[in-house]
């Protein structure tokens, strides 16, 4: 990086995206690893019975979300950039803030367990990768984070491009998994795995324990709102974003489902992640274990793209709008969001050391990563809700249309007010462990113009989230959370 690629305007106009691009990158945020994972996550927590609850729940909670995001789309055209733009303009400058470093965080959470989980699937082949955790895993993950840091530098026209792409060819051999399963159909196994268990406790319970991971594979859903500003029409922001949510519910919940006609219920739980790889493998032999590999590797590095773009994104938006400081707003000569894209390398490779001392890193990273995302999925369902019951955005709009975004925002609020339940305390805390000092950034940013710190509502906010930090602190330190 030279002094002559650090400059705060752009000299390049940024690549306009089309609605199939816009797509891509929802579709690529999404299919990840998450998708592998899904048959061991699903057969640990419930039956068919469950599962087909879950993704009930799961599915309209999160549609109601993706038309949150289309309704924002269509009423706030001029707000770029949705999650951050979003909480911000509803509730003030420091939950704006916190919408966007939360994001952010919980991106750079879910970058490092991509890179884990590629590790662990080599594991399957070199011993020495075992489950991601170990000295050579973390340095093959380094080579990539800085390869990757080096293709995004270029310019996020020929990024989305290749995202694009890569999306095609990762959802192929997921759709053939689903396929060879659904032929190869045992009815008698999916019948005995279609009821709840007893020793898995209630079926709400049994629900409630598979929230997490459908919420993990959703995340991404917002990715064409982060992108807005590169959109060529404003209407494909909301199109691509239901386009894409509907595309992956229907390949997530088949994937889960011939899972459970093809092997029982407890065989499926206690397989090695990624579990798709011994599920299918188990249906055409040993060549299907190559395969799904393969397919996981080029999944996670299509999903690890698209996730780093937005990740930049997000740091750069409110550096541009005085709300983190001003050098992670500059941009090099081809229009990318340089710094921030920089902080973001750097802050993976870190997490990336961590994994050395944690125990489970995969799934860690899996649950930090969700825990942190709910953040930015509440205030921005809150800001859609609060329009709709103000008027604020819907001069001249039939009232009945109104109403009917008031009420799918207000589920789409409640789904997830229902997710941090779901997710439990302890990784709430730890959320604020990570929120609380990166507060010193917006601190910065506030000096930098000469603004007020705080409001008063923002001070006490400010506070619970600093005492918040301090209790996840003990609980670490204690013992009582551990990582």
């Amino acid at each position: 990086m030279t002094s002559t690629q650090e400059t705060v305007a752009p000299a390049a106009a940024p690549a306009r995206m089309s609605l199939p691009t816009l797509t891509a990158m929802v579709v690529g945020g999404m299919v990840g690893a998450g998708v592998f994972s899904l048959p061991a996550r699903f057969g640990v927590a419930t039956g068919v019975l469950g599962a087909l609850i879950g993704w009930a729940v799961a599915g309209a909670g999160m549609l109601m979300l993706a038309f949150v995001f289309q309704n924002l789309a269509v009423r706030k055209p001029d707000l770029d950039s949705g999650v951050f733009i979003y909480a911000k303009a509803g509730f003030g400058d420091y939950a704006g803030f916190n919408s966007a470093i939360g994001f952010w965080a919980s991106a750079v959470a879910g970058n490092t367990f991509y890179w884990v989980f590629i590790t662990a699937t080599l594991g399957t082949f070199v011993e020495a990768f075992g489950d991601g955790d170990t000295l050579l895993a973390v340095a093959v993950s380094t080579v990539g984070v800085w390869l990757f840091h080096y293709l995004i530098a270029r310019g996020v026209r020929d990024a989305a491009v290749i995202n694009r792409i890569v999306t095609i060819f990762k959802v192929l051999p997921i759709l053939t998994f689903v396929v060879v399963l659904l032929v190869v159909f045992d009815a008698g196994v999916f019948a005995d795995n279609f009821f709840a268990y007893d020793d898995l406790g209630t079926l709400g319970e049994q629900v409630k324990n598979t929230m997490i991971i459908t919420t993990f594979v959703f995340l991404g859903i917002e990715g064409a709102s982060v992108y807005s500003r590169y959109a060529k029409r404003r209407e494909d922001v909301g199109r691509a974003t239901v386009l894409g949510f509907l595309s992956v519910l229907s390949i997530f919940a088949l994937v889960t489902l011939s899972s459970y006609a093809v092997l029982p219920r407890e065989q499926i739980a206690e397989m090695r992640q990624p579990s798709m790889i011994g599920v299918f493998e188990s249906v055409v032999g040993p060549w299907g274990a190559t395969f799904i590999s393969v397919a996981v590797i080029v999944s996670v590095l299509g999903a690890y793209l698209a996730w780093t773009l937005m990740a930049a994104e997000v740091m750069y938006q409110p550096a541009r709008n005085d709300d983190l400081p001003e050098l992670l707003g500059r941009e090099n000569r081809v229009g990318t969001p340089i710094m921030a894209l920089v902080v973001t390398s750097i802050a993976v490779q870190a997490l990336l050391v961590l994994t050395l001392f944690v125990s489970d890193a995969l799934n860690f990273m899996l649950d930090l990563c969700t825990s942190l995302a709910l953040i930015p999925y509440f205030l921005a369902a809150a800001y859609a809700l609060k329009i709709a019951l103000t008027g604020e955005g819907y001069e001249g709009v039939d009232p009945r249309v109104q109403r009917r975004h008031a009420i799918v925002a207000g589920v789409a609020t409640g789904y997830t007010l229902f997710l941090f339940v779901a997710a439990g305390l302890e990784f709430l805390l730890l959320s604020t462990v990570i929120l609380a000092p990166l507060t010193l950034l917006y601190v910065k940013a506030r000096s930098e113009h000469g603004r007020r710190l705080f409001s008063p509502a923002e001070a006490v906010l400010c506070v619970v989230i600093v005492v918040a930090a301090v209790v996840g602190i003990l609980g670490l330190a204690t013992g009582r959370i551990a990582l």
